[in-house]
């Protein structure tokens, strides 16, 4: 594995990368509710803004049911380039320089030009994943839509439409996996250093190939956390998206050199 990513070198010119612990991604988190703590009211405020933002979206596909799941998936796809502010406020607070909501949005304009390139990116992958997801619901489901209420438990749960329920997550976990593999390290490298998209981005898929073991777990804490913001009607977001956000600022500092 690590030979295969070591190939890489040859077109990109990539940054060393570290081997870390399994268990490595708590510790992550720690130092992620230490950055929160200490810039509570910025970074809250992106809690804030982007719960609201996220409840509306929810508000609005509430009864078309492909649009509702594809929205909640699709926001696991955006999150990296959503957290961005939130990776500014760390990167601030790490050298000792003023890291409210302002300061961070000073932040994210002087990176402009890269994280464009970037939700130009995901942008694309999310209009994909939302096309997918239509098709997949005119192949696989043919029942009378459900009330939202009971979706979950209807579509998912009942064990009558199987077929639909398998090809949803075989193709939206791989689409999943590639995002995260991509995108894992790379805003955030993006705003620490004089990067491209794509090197930035290569780093990211080398960072999780040497790192398997410690990147399953952390996929597995933020589908687990964001979930829970989605269990609690958005609500729960508020704190949640400002934890993953700085810990993955930790992340890519543990990680990348």
């Amino acid at each position: 594995m690590a030979k295969s990513y070591n190939t890489l070198d040859r077109h990109f010119n990539l940054p060393h990368v570290r081997q870390v612990e399994a268990s490595r991604p708590l510790q992550w988190l720690r130092m992620g509710w230490d950055d929160m703590r200490a810039n509570m009211g910025a970074s809250l405020s992106y809690g804030l803004i982007f719960a609201v933002l996220g409840y509306l979206i929810l508000a609005y596909a509430t009864g078309m049911p492909y649009l509702f799941t594809a929205a909640i998936s699709g926001f696991f796809l955006v999150g990296p380039l959503a957290a961005a502010g939130l990776y500014e406020i760390s990167r601030r607070h790490e050298r000792g320089e003023a890291a409210g909501f302002i300061d961070s949005l000073k932040g994210l304009r002087q990176h402009g030009d890269h994280l464009l390139y970037y939700g130009a990116f995901l942008a694309f992958v999310l209009l994909g994943w939302e096309r997918l997801s239509a098709i997949l619901f005119a192949l696989f489901y043919h029942g009378v839509p459900p009330d939202m209420a009971n979706f979950f438990q209807d579509v998912f749960l009942s064990g009558n439409y199987v077929h639909f329920v398998v090809s949803y997550l075989v193709v939206g976990g791989a689409l999943a996996g590639l995002v995260f593999a991509l995108s894992v390290v790379s805003v955030p490298m993006l705003m620490d250093r004089s990067s491209d998209m794509v090197t930035a981005m290569m780093t990211s898929a080398r960072a999780v190939g040497f790192n398997l073991g410690a990147m399953a777990v952390w996929a597995a804490l933020i589908v687990a956390l964001i979930g829970l913001g989605f269990a609690t009607m958005m609500i729960g977001m508020v704190v949640l998206l400002p934890l993953v956000g700085h810990a993955t600022w930790h992340a890519y500092k543990d990680l990348v050199e």
